[in-house]
């Protein structure tokens, strides 16, 4: 896991090589204790009923082998928007696109190794007190949470009612013999 995160931090590429993403790998009573803290800052700040519908999920986030968080290092951003000034508006874009392709990269690496793998959004109510329990620099941006380990079940079933646009109206192709 760790040397998946680490080639992954390594080689995926990044707008101007600016490498902006940074992971936190939680293992074991880490893991255990991200989802605790997550429930507790849930608890706090939630009305009951919201939290209770947030609850039924955390119990199997925490069952889980390893969380990776992801994050955007906004001091590095801002570095390369100086030196970039004609590009400066585009960086924080770019950013976001790296971090999804870091994201993608490592979700599917796990997977690759027989893990099951999905990303949660529980920012930003979280950000700060997973940032003080393991001394984030206040520079990184949480982004999202990769939860992983042994698959429950099977893939999912695609949701036959859910509704698509035409492809037509997301999709152009070009020069196609």
């Amino acid at each position: 896991i760790q040397e998946i995160v680490k080639d992954a931090i390594l080689h995926t590429p990044s707008a101007f090589n600016s490498q902006t993403t940074r992971a936190v790998v939680l293992l074991g009573e880490e893991h255990t204790k991200t989802w605790d803290l997550i429930t507790e800052v849930y608890k706090q700040q939630l009305p009951e009923e919201k939290f209770n519908q947030a609850n039924k999920r955390f119990p199997g986030f925490k069952a889980a082998y390893g969380t990776i968080l992801f994050y955007e290092d906004t001091d590095a951003m801002r570095q390369f928007q100086e030196k970039f000034k004609t590009y400066q508006d585009k960086f924080p874009g770019w950013s976001e696109q790296t971090n999804g392709m870091h994201q993608y990269v490592i979700w599917t690496a796990l997977e690759a190794e027989g893990l099951g793998v999905n990303l949660q959004h529980y920012n930003p109510l979280i950000d700060v007190r997973l940032a003080t329990e393991f001394k984030v620099p206040t520079e990184w941006d949480l982004k999202a949470q990769m939860v992983f380990g042994k698959p429950t079940s099977g893939p999912a079933v695609p949701n036959k009612d859910k509704e698509f646009k035409p492809i037509e109206e997301r999709l152009k192709v070009y020069g196609a013999k």
